[in-house]
């Protein structure tokens, strides 16, 4: 064939393919949509595609267009019933389903919100959620993708590879474990499970059975947000969100697995979509021999988010989550002998039911009920079993004011704890609280974004307090190319934390309560960057974070009584303590398939005053307890096609411990740890997987005495079938 006459019957088809949509759409026996798009404060939203296929016709043809600068959009097809749907990160995306007649012309107007579960979007540091380029308080944010890949279990285990994070277990799987965030004590970060605050009263928290099952994000907040949250948000906030469903046709996968300690684990996940209603449910359950006497563990976990829309701006959410663990607790085994009946069972709920509604396009509503119970029973025989029985159940109701440029939120929270425990001599502790809150955020040019609230806090054992929090994030540089974008942060917030209910309740007369005490109160201040680089392939930052804590409660000599041959002691709010350092994180896209996430942590905490009676690791100059001066973690991931694989490696230096048992031992040596897991995608939606915790078979303790497992290997099948829209 003569070329000339090829090139020109090739041109001819491409210019025949390329003006058939533009036929299509200019064709007056279409259909037309038209419309506007706007944010919750009612700015305009640009580059929002949408897209419209004929419902249930999979191979149909997609008619698509995208928002201008000024949120509009047109779109034009040929009559019929359609699948509409409007998408763009970071906002959640919208589905309608619409019947079009010939030549028909609609307006198609609405609102779209922020995703909760989007990685880009910060829920927890503010009253309404922002991206996280306007969120002022330094945050760490754990996709769904990233447990994934990593294959952890439990939320310890996830959180210690955290900036600012250090965990202690007195024992192996199942043993107490707590968690100190930037320098403060185990009981100032403040868990939220769905919104649910999950502390016992006086801020203790046992991390030890609370597995990652149907979990998609979580958000680690660094600095005091008592303002927002009420008492125990000390030194931050640790909130986990439960996956929602999402697809008409379901979605789901069953797992099994096995391996090192005689260990087994499976579990089961299921979520989906049916009109208005949302569901995702899981359940797993695990039980491991561990390593050495009395050292076995069961652990047994439930998880459900259910939601009802009745219409775009009114819905109803319920989620529930328990776990229940079973221990054997031999004790300091490397200093004595390991005890061979005493046992640690712990059983935990938590629940949450909440209304969101809208009255008006700028004004929004959410009303919340929230329950958590802990019943823990330690035996320790022959002496006995010990019982701790602890509820928080709380209401909450906030409404939100949006602006063009920000957003006005009050906010009123009341919440009644309850207390049985043997540390009371039979006595029922209750206690109430109720707070009301203001709080906002404003960007007055698009660079600058600016939030200020505060919180009066009335609680029947210290009275009233008001804490205050304010922060603004500053783009230096807007800019795409090597030298990417620039922003700055800076935040400070005031935190309190009441006495716990043995400290302000106990009936004992050698350590009688103190229903005078005062709340442990903290003065948080952080300041950072973030630097992007190479086209958003590598970003960089750090924080330096100053906290002050005061009033802290401590144990004093108390009066003579000869019934307590041992002494009295009285609680008296007598420490100051502080800690300041700097967290740094880097992540890398080295190349399509591999990246790098690294973080290191400086924290050097000190005593500042304490009570003449502690004993000498507590006194001032020391560093706080179990605190390590420098940790960090690397964590390598490398996606090749079907094949995942992952390194981590996890450090932490020498710190202040000890025995509590008369052995004078107050250091514990640093150490270094490796991690790998990896899985391998197989035909049908089988996926074959293995992780290898402790790698090198490390032999180290988070707490004196308490020696962690050694190389712990898994492998395991896992099903999934993936759902559609």
């Amino acid at each position: 064939m003569n070329p000339i006459i090829l090139r020109s019957a090739v041109l001819s088809a491409i210019l025949f393919a390329v003006s058939l949509p533009i036929k299509a759409q200019s064709d007056p026996l279409n259909a037309h949509l038209t419309g506007t798009l706007l944010d919750s404060g009612g700015a305009e939203v640009s580059g929002v595609r949408v897209i419209a296929q004929l419902e249930n016709q999979i191979n149909a043809q997609i008619w698509s267009a995208t928002s201008t600068a000024e949120g509009r959009y047109v779109l034009s097809f040929p009559p019929g019933r359609y699948h509409l749907r409007f998408e763009r990160a970071p906002f959640a995306a919208r589905d309608f389903i619409l019947t079009f007649t010939s030549g028909e012309s609609r307006m198609l107007n609405f609102q779209l919100a922020l995703e909760r579960l989007s990685s880009s979007v910060i829920v927890t540091a503010n009253a309404q959620p922002l991206e996280f380029s306007q969120t002022p308080a330094p945050t760490d944010v754990i996709t769904h993708q990233e447990i994934e890949e990593r294959q952890i279990v439990l939320l310890p285990d996830l959180l210690a590879m955290q900036s600012g994070m250090a965990i202690t277990r007195t024992g192996r799987i199942g043993g107490l474990t707590t968690v100190f965030l930037d320098g403060g004590n185990s009981s100032f970060a403040k868990l939220l499970i769905d919104g649910t605050p999950v502390n016992y009263p006086g801020g203790d928290v046992d991390y030890s059975n609370l597995t990652l099952d149907n979990v998609d994000k979580i958000e680690v907040v660094h600095g005091a947000e008592s303002a927002l949250y009420g008492t125990d948000a000390m030194t931050g906030v640790i909130q986990i969100f439960t996956h929602r469903g999402a697809t008409r046709i379901p979605s789901g996968s069953l797992f099994a697995e096995g391996g090192s300690f005689s260990s087994v684990r499976g579990g089961a996940q299921v979520s989906g979509l049916l009109s208005g209603f949302d569901y995702s449910a899981a359940a797993s359950y695990f039980h491991t021999d561990g390593q050495g006497v009395n050292d076995a563990d069961l652990n047994r976990g439930f998880s459900g988010n259910f939601g009802y829309s009745f219409s775009d701006s009114n819905q109803l959410r319920l989620t529930v989550r328990s776990n229940s663990s079973f221990a054997g607790i031999p004790g300091q085994t490397l200093l004595f002998p390991p005890d061979k009946s005493a046992f640690y069972d712990l059983q935990q709920l938590f629940a949450n039911l909440t209304w969101t509604f809208q009255t008006g396009p700028r004004w929004h509503h959410r009303l919340s009920g929230t329950e958590a119970r802990s019943l823990s029973i330690s035996g320790f025989p022959p002496f006995g079993n010990f019982t701790n029985q602890f509820n928080r159940a709380g209401f909450l109701q906030q409404s939100t004011y949006f602006f063009r440029q920000g957003a006005l939120t009050a906010g009123f929270q009341y919440e009644v704890e309850n207390a049985s425990s043997f540390t009371l001599g039979g006595a029922h502790a209750r206690r109430n609280n109720q707070g009301g809150f203001l709080d906002t955020h404003w960007t007055p040019i698009s660079r600058l974004t600016l939030v200020a609230g505060a919180r009066a806090e009335a609680n029947s054992s210290f009275g009233t307090r008001v804490v205050p929090r304010a922060g603004a994030v500053l783009v230096l540089r807007y800019a795409k190319g090597f030298w990417g974008d620039t922003r700055a942060r800076v935040f400070y917030g005031q935190g309190i934390e009441e006495p716990t209910a043995f400290q302000s309740f106990s009936t004992d007369p050698c350590s009688p309560g103190n229903p005078a005490l005062r709340p442990q109160r903290s003065r948080t201040f952080s300041a950072g960057f973030d630097q992007y680089l190479d086209s958003d392939r590598f970003q960089v930052s750090a924080t330096y974070f100053g906290n002050y804590f005061r009033d802290l409660i401590s144990n004093s000599p108390g009066p003579h009584n000869p019934a307590c041959p041992f002494g009295t002691i009285e609680y008296l709010n007598t420490d100051l303590s502080r800690a300041r350092g700097v967290n740094f994180s880097a992540n890398a896209r080295l190349t399509h398939w591999l990246s790098l996430h690294a973080n290191y942590s400086f924290d050097d905490t000190r005593v500042l005053k304490t009570s003449s009676s502690t004993i000498g690791f507590q006194q001032p100059g020391n560093h706080l307890l179990r605190r390590p001066v420098n940790s960090g973690n690397l964590w390598f991931n490398a996606n090749l096609r079907r094949l995942n694989f992952n390194l981590a490696a996890y450090f932490t230096g020498a710190r202040t411990d000890s025995d509590f048992d008369g052995l004078e031992i107050t250091h514990n040596p640093g150490y270094g740890r490796f991690d790998v897991a990896t899985s391998y995608l197989l035909s049908g939606g089988f996926t074959v997987y293995g992780r290898v915790a402790n790698l090198f078979d490390k032999q180290y303790q988070e707490a004196v005495g308490f020696p962690t497992l050694g190389r712990d290997v898994r492998v395991g099948l896992k099903y999934q079938f993936a759902g559609k829209d």
